[in-house]
């Protein structure tokens, strides 16, 4: 079994973990860490520590009320995509442990569009 890197537990909920395949299982955000546990395999677990943790990015549809997924990106790992049953609970928890100027909204659809165009027109 894998050790918590959290000795308090703030928030314990369902989640999916989008490395690759989609894994099921479930999210604790403590006062370490952010921590992802796989359901079925122990082995497939992720651990970020708060010092790690560079942005955090919410996908926001319908002007807030539904965010589908949220990642995490990291000083020196990468980004790991999460999506949970109440993203805006987990946000909220993140934010007390993250300064919230490094919780931003991911670019929309048009706004990708407008960037690409943008972009074509200069060169």
């Amino acid at each position: 079994m894998v050790q918590s890197i959290n000795t308090k537990i703030d928030l314990t909920i369902d989640a999916t973990s989008y490395l690759g395949i989609a894994d099921y299982g479930k999210i604790m955000i403590g006062d370490n860490g952010f921590e992802f546990f796989n359901n079925r395999d122990a082995r497939k677990f992720v651990q970020i520590p708060w010092e790690e943790v560079d942005y955090v990015i919410a996908s926001v549809v319908f002007k807030g009320k539904w965010i589908p997924r949220y990642a995490i990106q990291t000083k020196k790992n990468g980004t790991y995509s999460f999506a949970s049953k109440e993203p805006k609970k987990v946000l909220r928890a993140i934010r007390e442990y993250v300064d919230p100027n490094h919780m931003v909204q991911s670019l929309g659809f048009f706004d990708i569009i407008k960037r690409g165009v943008r972009n074509k027109l200069n060169k």
